[in-house]
């Protein structure tokens, strides 16, 4: 059953994100993927995340693919023109790809090859309508298409804004729904009250959102999410990890109540962003 088919009948979906690597060496993200390949619904493949040079998430979705594995494909507006972008949306629908997930992109000057200048011909509201144009048929300059793709479309959405930012989040939401947007994507979350604004303004039986849950990977990376990247994680909480013996079993076990508390909220998934710790995620599931 495909991931759009799981949405519709409103199954609980497990996400995973799946790093292609900086290199031609794909064994560590095969073998990581196929050991979970019953637990996981789909892979997110990054676009080169943080700016950072890696295999496109074009090729790492296509070598998942040819492993049985559902994908969801990151098409980034920052490295390729409105050309490429719809070429490369029709490779992928056409290697079998049926999921993606459309993202503005970092800063180049974030990443390791500070010369790189970002294209940005077009933005991530243009790109939303270039996937429904092809999947009408036609491609951005009205040309006929042979043969016209059908994709299930997801988008971030930040569910820890508040106020006036929470307002124009809303309102960006309702635009790509407009656009074709499927599902929804939140940062990681550590605990469902930080999120309560957005919560309040979100029918959550109609719209398809799904936090991520990251594993945290020491005491240092805890406190450095909830200091500069507005991740509300309690101090609790990481007292908890700093007095527990083993940090990655400590780990597993508070994103394993997170999950449990997404479910219970009533999200349509979870996202799982293993951070590295890919080799991980076969232990949490079975946990989870």
């Amino acid at each position: 059953m495909h991931l759009k088919n799981k949405f519709d009948v409103g199954k609980f979906t497990i996400l995973a994100e799946m790093q292609p690597p900086k290199g031609v060496n794909v064994s560590t993200m095969v073998n990581c993927a196929v050991r979970v390949k019953n637990m996981v619904d789909a892979f997110l493949v990054p676009e080169m995340g943080n700016a950072v040079m890696r295999m496109s998430s074009l090729g790492g979705s296509m070598i998942l693919q040819s492993h049985g594995l559902e994908t969801i494909m990151q098409v980034n507006c920052r490295d390729r023109n409105r050309i490429a972008l719809q070429a490369d949306l029709l490779a992928a629908y056409g290697c079998g790809i049926l999921n993606i997930m459309g993202v503005s992109g970092e800063d180049p000057g974030l990443g390791d090859h500070h010369q790189a200048k970002a294209v940005d011909d077009i933005d991530l509201m243009t790109l939303f309508k270039a996937v429904s144009a092809l999947q009408t048929g036609k491609d951005l300059a009205g040309n006929e298409l042979s043969g016209a793709p059908s994709f299930l479309i997801g988008a971030n959405v930040n569910a820890r804004a508040t106020g006036d930012a929470l307002k124009k989040e809303l309102s960006r939401m309702a635009e790509k729904t407009e656009a074709g947007v499927d599902f929804f994507i939140a940062p990681p979350v550590f605990d469902i009250g930080a999120i309560a604004p957005f919560l309040e303004k979100v029918d959550l039986k109609k719209t398809r959102i799904i936090p991520t849950v990251m594993l945290l990977k020491s005491v240092g990376m805890a406190r450095y999410l909830d200091r500069h990247l507005n991740v509300t994680i309690s101090q609790d909480l990481i007292k908890r990890l700093m007095r527990a013996p083993d940090k990655a079993v400590e780990s597993l076990s508070i994103a394993t109540k997170i999950i449990s508390a997404v479910k219970e909220a009533g999200f349509s998934g979870v996202m799982i962003s293993a951070m590295g710790w890919e080799d991980k995620l076969q232990k949490l599931l079975d946990m989870v």
